[in-house]
């Protein structure tokens, strides 16, 4: 009765739209009280879930991926992939795909993939031809690449979570990354040929090297990230460090970063990690006070009444993960639901690193799905679009996203093959 009153709690904050951390931390609170337990307690359970080691990376990936933003990265990827392709019929729906994947080596946030490159990319396609809802639709759904693509924040959250190697996570995530970019440029070749507006542009051998003379530093970048973390040079932890301390050197090489650049990026980095931890650290304490309430037993039984085939069970984590992605931040739910999750993993026989990858990819439609859905608002804002228009358009970008799914769920061992090949 308790749980159930805990859970009606927090399902009607979050439709009166208190934020997440707060929706979690009110309720728990209370029943903390009702239980007798002392407020120094509760604090000792915050203070610990966000003083984990392997955590330390998430700020320090935000800050890069802020460094790169206010550093002109983005545009200058997108320019050099704008000349790369310009004879190409819609060149501008792969170069906002191939662009968001060069950013997202640099960012692991949908968020700031969506926020920088939208600016850039969106009023591009409009002044090209290509309809509101296919540039706004595009844009928003292959932001949804860098959360996936290493260095993802939510991986680093979940390897740190579930204790597992955050360099096989990275490795496991690149195949269904890169296949994700792939599927949205199949879509963009479909759509474009409907659309007669749609035109080549012209190749200029000059503005191309020019233009890859702007992004050969920045490229180094991700090399030296995951090439250092997969070769098992660095940690996580440290090669966000060196990653930030090569961007900012790159910045001041290019002097495209300016101190004012550079302090916008400090505070986007703190408001951002701010928010992060204080969703991870009332989270955990919810997640304390379910294992009090035996959720995951209860879960155990449920799931093990249900099937004892893991790809049904596999099949069950999605849908879960597609539900709670369209109204609770991703964050919040691996906080939640890894540590309640993780043994059954483990007892039906999947890898959980195949198990974390189909978990993350699932959670990132719901970025693009209402009623929370952050960068389906994100995307409306810098594009002065309705948000309904926005989630219209990308509905057709998410069938990759939705096609990688029903892969990691049928034959979830493939994307262990670059982790085993690398030796992680």
């Amino acid at each position: 009765m308790t749980l159930a009153l805990l859970g009606l709690a927090i399902a009607l904050l979050l439709v009166l739209r208190v934020p997440v951390a707060f929706a979690f931390l009110g309720p728990a609170l209370v029943y903390l009280a009702i239980e007798g337990q002392s407020t120094g307690f509760a604090l000792r359970q915050v203070t610990n879930a966000a003083a984990s080691f392997p955590l330390l990376a998430v700020p320090l990936f935000v800050f890069l991926g802020a460094l790169a933003n206010h550093a002109g990265i983005a545009d200058r990827l997108f320019r050099f992939a704008l000349a790369l392709l310009a004879r190409l019929r819609g060149n501008l729906g792969y170069v906002a795909v191939g662009v968001s994947v060069g950013f997202s080596w640099m960012s692991g946030s949908a968020v700031a993939d969506a926020a920088a490159l939208g600016k850039v990319q969106i009023p591009a396609m409009l002044r090209a031809g290509y309809s509101r809802r296919f540039a706004t639709g595009l844009s928003g759904s292959s932001s949804l690449i860098a959360p996936i693509m290493p260095p993802s924040i939510p991986a680093v959250i979940f390897a740190g979570l579930a204790a597992v190697s955050t360099g096989a996570l990275f490795a496991a995530s690149v195949i269904p990354a890169l296949l994700m970019a792939a599927g949205l440029c199949v879509v963009v070749w479909v759509l474009v040929r409907r659309n007669p507006k749609v035109t080549r542009g012209e190749f200029d051998r000059a503005e191309l090297v020019a233009s890859l003379k702007g992004v050969v530093l920045p490229l180094i970048s991700p090399i030296i990230i995951l090439g250092g973390i997969l070769g098992g040079i660095f940690t996580p932890t440290e090669a966000a460090a060196v990653g930030v301390v090569y961007i900012i050197i790159v910045g001041i090489v290019q002097r495209s970063l300016s101190w004012r650049g550079f302090f916008e990026a400090v505070k986007e980095a703190v408001l951002t990690t701010a928010g992060i931890m204080l969703i991870v650290a009332s989270a955990s304490l919810l997640g304390y006070i379910l294992a009090i309430e035996r959720l995951p037993q209860l879960l155990a039984e449920f799931f093990l009444g249900i099937t004892d085939n893991p790809t049904v069970f596999l099949l069950l984590i999605a849908i879960l993960m597609l539900i709670l992605g369209t109204v609770i931040d991703a964050t919040a739910i691996l906080v939640l639901v890894v540590p309640i999750l993780l043994p059954l993993v483990r007892d039906y026989g999947i890898d959980p690193i195949a198990a974390g990858v189909l978990m993350i990819v699932s959670l990132m439609v719901g970025l693009l799905t209402p009623p929370v859905g952050t960068v389906l608002f994100v995307t409306a804002s810098v594009s002065k679009t309705r948000v309904g228009e926005v989630f219209r358009g990308s509905l057709p970008f998410l069938v990759p996203s939705l096609v990688i799914m029903l892969l990691l769920i049928l034959v979830p061992d493939w994307v262990m093959w670059l982790p085993g090949v690398l030796g992680l």
